[in-house]
């Protein structure tokens, strides 16, 4: 006798059987957990480097090429891929799922150090790196802006106020700022006056550098006291820099020559929502899920009456 044999021998009691289980089982489905997804972080690390005024082509080779040299010597590596845009480097680099985000971080940062030497001596910062996952998105985009304030000051409280209140929210993993708009000094230089004296653009190059640097004063030491001389002789604003007792003007033979005026470190970035405005957009992190921490960062309005004595006002 086979296994099948009773339920022929008996198709009312199989029919009964089979709408019972079937009653059970859509009694029991809503009943268990939502799980559409498995919950796996894929170990991935993004590094950028940024050369102010460099070409795609010179920031390729000069400052992509040396760091994927050293990258591309990491244990359990499975993908790396680098865009270099106007001053700026993106390289990502994905790793095995064995792989934890703290090894892979070690490596990366012995990689950055070990290229160190053969990148550009006038990187304004070194390579950065931090955890990110290319299926993520921004679960939140702000919008701030002002009818009086210039972009450079809302960056300012951007960057260093609202930014840090969002990272401080339980299940945010970062805050990006889109647009950023720092402030900058840019010097116009009239190359027939500057040919006609002799002298090169390396030359007014050289004289700003040497003028911006704020290195130590030294001290002033008596039998019973020592001082300090503490003197911050750098020139952040364009106003100082056209007066007679600036660092270019003393040097005379730039006088002629030289005009400096107010902007911004990038003025092909920028970001629009009507008018210009600055974007702070935060992202999950890798152990929270997307609708907990959408609903926290929602709530972060209740910190926005905190950041409120701190806005800047004019």
């Amino acid at each position: 006798m086979s296994f099948s044999t009773p339920f022929i021998e008996r198709p009312i009691a199989t029919t009964l059987l089979m709408i019972a289980v079937t009653l059970l089982g859509l009694v029991c489905v809503p009943q268990l957990p939502i799980a559409p997804l498995p919950q796996i972080d894929f170990p991935t690390l993004s590094v950028s480097a940024t050369l102010p005024g460099a070409d795609p082509v010179t920031v390729a080779s000069s400052l992509t090429s040396p760091l994927e040299r050293q990258f591309s010597q990491i244990s359990g590596l499975t993908e790396l891929t680098s865009t270099s845009t106007l001053g700026a480097s993106s390289i990502t680099l994905q790793f095995d799922l064995d792989r934890s985000f703290d090894g892979a971080a070690q490596d990366v940062q012995a990689a950055i150090n070990a290229a160190a030497g053969s990148l550009p001596k006038t990187l304004p910062t070194p390579p950065t790196y931090r955890k990110s996952n290319p299926a993520d998105f921004p679960i939140l985009v702000l919008s701030v802006t002002s009818d009086t304030l210039p972009l450079s000051v809302i960056d300012d409280y951007a960057d260093n106020i609202l930014a840090q209140q969002l990272s401080r929210i339980l299940g945010v993993g970062q805050v990006m700022i889109q647009g950023e708009r720092k402030p900058s000094v840019r010097v116009q230089v009239d190359p027939l006056k500057l040919a006609a004296m002799g002298l090169s653009l390396e030359d007014v190059r050289g004289s700003i550098a040497s003028a911006t640097v704020d290195a130590p004063k030294g001290s002033i030491e008596t039998d019973r006291r020592s001082f300090t001389i503490y003197a911050n002789d750098q020139l952040t604003t364009a106003k100082p820099w056209n007066t007679s007792s600036s660092p270019i003007a003393m040097a005379r033979r730039f006088a002629s020559a030289t005009s400096a005026r107010p902007s911004m470190a990038s003025k092909m970035c920028a970001a629009w929502l009507g008018r210009p405005v600055m974007p702070p957009s935060s992202s999950r992190s890798s152990d929270c899920r997307v609708p907990m921490s959408s609903k926290r960062s929602r709530g972060s309005k209740r910190r926005c009456p905190c950041c409120k004595p701190r806005c800047p006002r004019r």
